[in-house]
């Protein structure tokens, strides 16, 4: 802070002095809060004082209670609050009118919209407990959303209100009465429009006046509204009486104050009863009170009635509050809740105020003080998820016995996991997020769940596909480094084409080696050259080689490794000369005939050559054909060939040494995992015998018999800790609970065992019993003796004539107190919390009169026989001395014998609702246990469809639907078809291999016989044949002797065991040596001469393909119905006015057991769901996913509410009075079309405590009094629309009321109407436009009229109204003259005009009276008045002249341009008569001069066209 000072004069050292009596102090903006995060935040500003002149000074100056704090505390916000507040934004209010460009509002001609202001509400919030805090928080991440915008709002539109009605009808006598007519709102006012005028006008009858003495009046008995309770005078009460009940009293009992006196004071907890009063007037028809005798009426009405004195509720103080809900506090984000309580002394009596609210409930930190302290971390919970669990190809399989040996499912499936929520700490001080595994309630996590499950795929087996053999190689040491002996092997070897998949055998064996003799290790590999002659260009030469030395491998080495086999280098080779023979080449060798040989078979090959050209003469002859060919043997080696076979390998397991390496390289003594090894056999298999000695096979290519492998971890289980346990109740249970209430816990498998490691618990779910439950306290009220009935007190009574009596109706009052449990007394609103409503304290009661007629009380009713037509009887009989009055033996009006029906058990049922799906697998009983287990689980088939119905006993009344049937439904028998899946024939056999000779393709076909339906298994692709393919891989060996194999056979499935027909079976073929020489034609031959050791097989496993079937749920649970039958305290509104609301309205404000549905709605409902959709040629899901069936019809009892009835007046003619309904308990069925019939009340339970909508006050208009008419009827709903397009979604309906007058002295005094608005949906657009009549007397009609042919006031545009009266000036005078807007003059007159314009007179034209003015006139213009025709064509008839009867501009320049016009016509027919004769004087230029001469005579051409220039 900088604190200045001001040089001072000594003159002005009084007036400073003064000023510094009130320097102020000023403080500078708060900064940016520092410090740690969260609540910890410290911010600061400048604080400084300051003279009164505007200058700083020192700090001392200023008074130091007044100075401004210069820190406080604050939030600190850091990044990570991120995830903890949010921005809450409510919805734009509505659009209002403000100020624009300096203008006032509403100032200014609107044309179709104002400027306007709309606002929201903006909050930073903490998600978690929707707490509002600071909006610094917020505005920390994201900026604040504006709070504010600009719109528009329509221009004003004032009230429209419809057009009059007619006019009332006058009396018929000579009085003076009024006449009326109303009219009703349209539309309000809106946007600043003008208000609505006056709804009603009154005008005097013409009747003739009375003469005097001999006016005619009607007379009303008028009843005013009853006065106020008030006690009696206290000389009164030792005449009347009264008691009065203590609610204090442990007893209970009533304390009657004495006859002799009276207590003016009170305790608050009497109950008083007093009188009340009215008063009763005569008034006549024209408004004026005259004497009561001249409305005397039997009975007289009744102007005095006991009551009961107003007295309020009282309660006790409130009590301490509660401890906070919370432990700690988060500065403002989670201050927590206490509550406190206060009892009642004494109930609200009469039409006292009821009790206040006995529990207030406040944030902890409220007043200003932090009751809490901080919390030292916050947290807030995230998604977690398990790991995913195996590949599931079908859930179907997986619950079904039958297959659970079926392991070799394969294709698409479905993988599932556990998602579930868990709670992370943030911990304040140290900035960082610890998370707790623990799962919580997943209500707790925002925003939506993880999946819980994906598709997956599971491999399906595939074999090993091997290459052909290649030829056999060269005789090779086995080992070139050690080369004793002379024995070698020579190889052939295969490669692998497909690798395998799945639980199938490895691959087949990829090398074979024979015994051979005189390997070698290397030898020479020759290529050779170009031939070179001896002498010249032709003839013998030589053929120079090039010889490269190469191992076994193919790879090339030095030359001397070669040395010791004779080095190729020269060979023999002839060039043919000219007339020398010429031959081709030698082709390649053949293939060998013969794979091996043995003693009957020997492998051949051949190769040959062919003449290219003959010799000439001399020439060297060509040799002979047997030269043509070159054999040589092939294949010479024994037909028994070797290889190495191996056994599977065995499971990774453990070695001694590899662990021991392991331990020493992982310091992390974790040796769970690592490298194991894995061994198997290795045999020498000879191909004819089966396995032999190892030496028959070649060492080197010996299979290894241990390989190192991965030792898979251990995967130990790992599961959540449990869950917190589930709350126990903490509200009280009523009595002891009929069962125990347990709590419960669970956890969830992260991570299944796998590899050997720990398995999971067996125990996941954990249950116990709640213990402490508290059990709610017993209170009951207790109701004492009924007081005597006490009346109206005598002094009240006997001042109205024929009431000297002390009978009639009266009240009278009981004590109600209070007892705990244990009966000791307790205090009211204990039981009023737990007891329930409090019994009435006041009951009406009756005093008889000595006239009256006494009955004892009803007897019961006899009892009934079993038969339904018989009736039940009660009696009562005449007491006192009503036995000996005659009026009272007369049984009509006074019956002592009352006789009914006798309830008749015979029950009628009726079907009620839509039939139910057709439901598979049982009945009504199997439905109601639940849902089967999926095994026995169809689609198709015969099952049920249920309907539910209606029970009724013989009056029509709904009853229990279990008097009718057990089940509450009628059920019949149904089909739902079952799915035909498409159907392809047989497969036709294989075709014959694409190639004779090595690999090719062999096809087999199927077609369509059946298209699927219902829902069955779709076809394979089919080709434009409805013909599907398969096509397989084929070999033919090029030997002379093949085997031939024939086509499997269809895969064969074990159907007892496999129902679906599919899945692993048997495959067999025959097979048969052949001969492949074409001379033999493949003839069959002994299977001897084939190679045994290539036979094929003859039998193998198959597999049908099992297409990826859709894989649906279990049904669900049926769905509940609404739970109706209950004894309620549902209401049914029958007011009209309540008719846009729910019919059934509870009287307590709770949600009510009888809801109204649609048949739809009453419907229970149960579903299944999709696990698995099809795939492939897999059946589809079937479309019906989910089935309802009706509720059962039981009974729902409400309490129904009457119509109003009309206002009673008790006795008068008009006045006040009340308006009265009656409550009613009746029984329906709770759907829209219900019919009520009414029954007990008891079987709707207790009486809804508001009485008031059981009556209310009105009044009926007497003679000459103002009063407001019924509401009119609703308008229809209209939009705010701005140029024909909605401004609204909402629309708006009126009503409204309108004063009648019936008297002319009240007249004045009468004023006042009501109007009510409501929104409303689904209004239209409605325009105003303005209407005119037709003129009459320089008159008409103007209104205003809607687009829907309603004519209204108001509404229409004050600015574009037409005119309604036409004005002349000077005002047309002249004789024959009328006014359009000018003076004119009528037809047959001419209007004679002045120089200034005006009309001077009109002058009758001489002959035809339609002759037309002359031109200086504007006859012409004018017509007769009378002339119907002047009023359609004067608005578009062409005027030529002025009003002063010159001619208008545009008058002559028409004239001059019809006569431009005419001189272009002219000039263009001469120039085309000039055109049409120069061609035929062109063609006759050479005959002459003569007959060019009479062609220009003939045609006008020379005469006319030569000037032009022709010749």
């Amino acid at each position: 802070m900088v604190w200045m000072l001001l040089s001072v004069r000594t003159d002005l050292w009084q007036g400073y002095c003064m000023a510094f009596l009130n320097i102020p102090s000023f403080a500078g903006h708060w900064g940016r809060c520092v410090g740690d995060c969260g609540s910890g935040g410290v911010r600061s500003r400048a604080v400084w004082c300051t003279h009164v002149e505007g200058w700083t000074t020192y700090h001392a100056n200023c008074d130091q209670k007044d100075k401004p704090e210069s820190q406080r505390r604050c939030f600190k916000v850091c990044d990570w609050h991120l995830e903890l507040f949010e921005w809450e934004v409510t919805g734009w209010e509505r659009c209002g009118l403000v100020p624009f460009a300096g203008s006032e509002v509403g100032a200014g001609s609107c044309v179709t919209a104002q400027h306007g202001l709309q606002r929201r509400s903006i909050r930073c919030l903490q998600k978690l407990n929707r707490t509002v805090v600071t909006n610094e928080i917020c505005e920390y991440f994201t900026p604040q959303p504006p709070a504010e915008q600009a719109c528009l709002v329509p221009c004003p539109r004032d009230c429209v209100v419809s057009e009059f009605s007619s006019w009332s009808e006058c009396g018929t006598g000579c009085a003076k009465s009024l006449q009326h007519r109303t009219r009703a709102v349209i539309a309000p006012p809106l946007y600043g429009g003008a208000p609505c005028p006056n709804l009603t006008e009154s005008r005097a009858c013409g009747t003739p006046a009375c003469p005097l003495g001999e006016e005619e009046h009607t007379y009303s008995l008028r009843v005013g509204s009853w006065g106020e309770c008030q006690l009696p005078h206290p000389k009164d009460v030792g005449l009347a009486g009264r008691t009065m009940q203590d609610l204090g009293l442990d007893s209970g009992e009533q304390s009657t104050s004495g006859l002799q006196g009276y207590k003016p004071h009170h305790r608050p907890w009497e109950v008083e009863i007093g009188y009340q009063t009215r008063q009763v007037r005569c008034v006549r028809s024209d408004g004026k009170n005259t004497a009561l005798s001249l409305c005397m009426q039997d009975p007289v009405p009744l102007t005095f009635k006991s009551c009961v004195i107003a007295k309020d509720c009282e309660t006790t103080e409130w009590s301490a509050w509660s401890t906070c809900s919370r432990t700690c506090g988060w500065g403002e984000l989670a201050p927590g809740f206490r509550s406190r309580r206060r009892g009642v002394r004494s109930v609200a009596v009469g039409a006292g105020k009821p009790c206040p609210e006995l529990e207030e409930r406040e944030a902890c930190s409220m007043g200003g003080k932090e009751l809490l302290q901080p919390c030292p971390r916050y947290s807030e919970f995230a998604w977690r998820t398990s790991e995913w669990k195996a590949c599931q190809v079908s859930l179907l399989y997986q619950e079904d016995p039958r297959y659970q040996k079926h392991v070799d499912l394969c294709g698409g499936g479905i993988q599932t996991r556990e998602v579930y929520c868990v709670q992370i700490t943030v911990e304040l001080g140290m900035h960082r997020l610890k998370e707790v595994t623990r799962p919580v309630d997943g209500k707790l996590c925002l925003g939506p769940a993880p999946s819980t499950s994906q598709l997956c795929n599971v491999p399906c087996p595939a074999e090993c596909v091997v290459s052909a053999w290649s030829a056999w190689g060269p005789c090779l040491h086995e080992n070139c480094q050690d080369r004793h002996g002379r024995r070698g092997f020579r190889m052939r070897q295969r490669q692998v084409i497909v690798d395998p998949v799945g639980a199938l055998a490895d691959c087949p064996h990829l090398i074979e080696s024979i015994p051979c003799e005189d390997p070698v290790c290397y030898e020479w590999i020759v290529s050779e050259g170009i031939c070179v002659t001896d002498h010249g260009k032709c003839g013998p030469g030589n053929r120079i080689l090039k010889a490269v030395c190469k191992n076994k491998k193919g790879e090339e080495v030095s030359h001397h490794l070669c040395s010791e086999l004779p080095r190729p280098e020269v060979v023999a080779c002839e060039i043919p000369c000219a007339t020398d023979c010429v031959l081709s080449e030698w082709s390649p060798w053949s293939p060998c005939s013969h794979s091996c040989s043995s003693k009957n078979a020997e492998g051949r090959q051949s190769r040959s050559r062919s003449i290219l050209a003959l010799p000439a003469e001399g020439g060297k002859a060509c040799p002979p054909d047997q030269a043509l060919q070159e054999h040589r043997a092939c294949n010479d080696h024994p037909c028994a060939h070797f290889f190495w076979e191996t056994s599977p390998w065995s499971p990774c397991s453990e070695d001694v040494l590899v662990t021991a390496l392991n331990a020493t390289i992982n310091w992390s003594r974790e040796a769970t995992c690592g490298v194991g090894i894995q061994t198997r056999k290795v045999f020498c298999m000879k191909s004819s015998s089966g396995q032999v000695t190892p030496k028959r096979c070649p060492e080197s290519i010996r299979p290894e018999t241990v390989r190192p492998c991965l030792l898979l971890c251990k995967k130990d289980c790992v599961v959540t800790p449990f869950s917190e346990w589930t709350r126990c109740p903490t509200t009280c249970q009523s009595g002891k609970p009929l069962r125990r209430v347990k709590q419960s816990r669970y956890r969830i498998i992260i991570q299944d065992a796998a590899n050997g490691g720990q398995a999971c618990p067996d125990t996941l779910y954990e249950e116990r019993e709640c213990e402490d439950i508290p059990i709610c306290p017993v209170y009951r009220w207790k109701t004492h003796r009924w007081s005597h009935c006490v009346l109206v007190p005598d002094s009240v009574r006997q001042g109205v004539p024929g009431h000297n009596e002390a009978c009639g109706r009266g009240l009278q009052s009981r004590a109600v107190t209070c007892l705990s449990e244990y009966d000791d007394s307790a205090d009211v609103g204990d039981c009023m919390r737990w007891a329930g409503s409090m019994p009435s304290l006041v009951q009406e009661c009756l005093i008889p009169c000595k006239d009256d007629c006494t009955f004892s009380p009803w007897s019961k009713f006899t009892a009934c026989s079993f038969d339904c037509e018989s009736t039940r009887s009660r009696r009562r009989s005449l007491t006192g001395r009503s036995r000996k009055r005659d009026k009272c033996q007369n049984t009509e009006v006074y019956p002592q014998v009352e006789t009914e029906l006798c309830p008749c058990e015979v029950f009628t049922s009726q079907p009620h609702g839509n039939w139910s799906d057709c439901i598979i697998g049982g009945g009504t009983s199997e439905l109601q246990l639940g849902t089967q287990s999926h095994r026995d689980a169809k689609e198709c088939g015969d099952g049920v469809r249920l309907r539910a119905i209606a029970c009724y006993d013989k009056t029509g009344r709904l009853v229990e639907p279990s008097r009718c049937s057990s089940s509450g439904y009628i059920e019949e028998s149904c089909t739902v078809p079952c799915p035909f899946d498409c159907k392809l024939s047989d497969w036709s056999s294989w075709s014959p291999c694409s190639s004779s000779c090595g690999p090719g393709v062999k096809v087999r076909y199927r077609w369509l016989k059946e298209k699927p339906y219902n829902g069955g298994r779709p076809c394979p692709k089919l080709d434009l044949k409805n013909q599907v393919y398969e096509a397989v891989p084929c070999y033919s060996e090029c030997n002379q002797y093949s085997w031939v194999v024939e086509p499997w056979s269809p895969c064969k499935i074990n159907s007892e065991q496999n129902s679906l027909h599919c899945g692993e079976g048997i495959q067999t073929r025959k097979i048969r040596c052949v001969n492949t020489a074409e001379e033999h034609g493949g003839e069959t031959v002994p299977s001897a001469l084939c190679n045994q050791a290539e036979i094929p097989d003859m039998m193998q496993k198959c597999s049908l393909y099992c297409p990826s079937e859709c894989a649906l749920s279990d049904w669900g649970q049926w769905s509940t119905c609404p739970q109706v039958g209950s004894p309620s305290r549902v209401v049914v509104a029958m007011d009209p006015d309540e008719s846009q609301k729910s019919p059934f309205l509870s009287s307590s404000g709770s949600p009510s057991p009888c809801p109204v549905f649609s048949p739809r709605l009453g419907q229970m409902v149960r579903g299944r769901s999709v696990v698995l959709r099809a795939a492939g040629e897999g059946r589809p899901c079937p479309e019906q996913l989910t089935q309802h069936r009706s509720c059962p019809v039981k009974p729902c009892y409400s309490w129904l509410l009457g119509p109003w009835s009309p206002c009673r007046l008790q006795g008068g003619q008009c006045g006040d009075g009340l308006q009265v309904r009656n409550l009613t308990c009746v029984v329906h069925d709770a759907s829209d079309s219900a019919t009520s019939k009414p029954v007990e009340n008891a079987l709707c339970g207790e009486l809804p405590s508001k009485e008031s909508v059981l009556q209310l006050p009105c009044s009926v208009p007497c003679p000459g009094d103002c009063h407001l008419t019924e509401w009119s009827e609703w308008s229809s709903c209209e939009l705010t629309c701005i140029n024909g397009r909605s401004f609204e979604t909402m629309g708006r309906q009126s009503r409204s009321r309108a004063f009648i007058v019936q008297s002319p002295e009240n007249q004045e005094s009468c004023s006042g109407q009501a109007m009510e608005t409501r929104p409303c949906s689904g209004g239209k657009c409605y325009d105003y436009l303005w209407k005119t009549s037709l003129w009459r007397d320089n008159v008409r009609t103007v209104w205003c009229q809607r687009s829907d042919g309603i004519n209204v006031t108001g509404g229409c545009a004050l600015r574009t109204k037409p005119a309604d009266v036409r004005h002349c000036s000077p005002p047309c005078r002249k004789p024959f003259s009328y006014c359009t807007g000018v003076c004119g003059c009528e037809r047959g007159y001419t209007e004679i005009m002045r120089s200034n314009g005006f009309l001077d007179y009109c002058m009758k034209v001489p002959g035809l009276e339609d002759k037309k003015a002359d031109v200086k006139t504007i006859a012409g213009k004018n017509k007769p008045v009378n002339s119907k025709m002047h009023d359609i064509f004067k608005g578009w008839s062409i005027q030529p002249f002025n009003p002063d009867g010159k001619l208008k501009m545009w008058v002559y320049g028409v004239s001059a341009g019809g006569f431009l016009i005419i001189v272009f016509l002219i000039f263009t027919s001469y120039l085309m008569d000039c055109a049409c004769q120069e061609d035929k004087w062109i063609q006759r230029w050479h005959n002459g001069s003569q007959e060019i001469g009479s062609l220009g005579v003939n045609c006008g051409f020379l005469d006319v066209c030569s000037s032009s220039g022709n010749p």
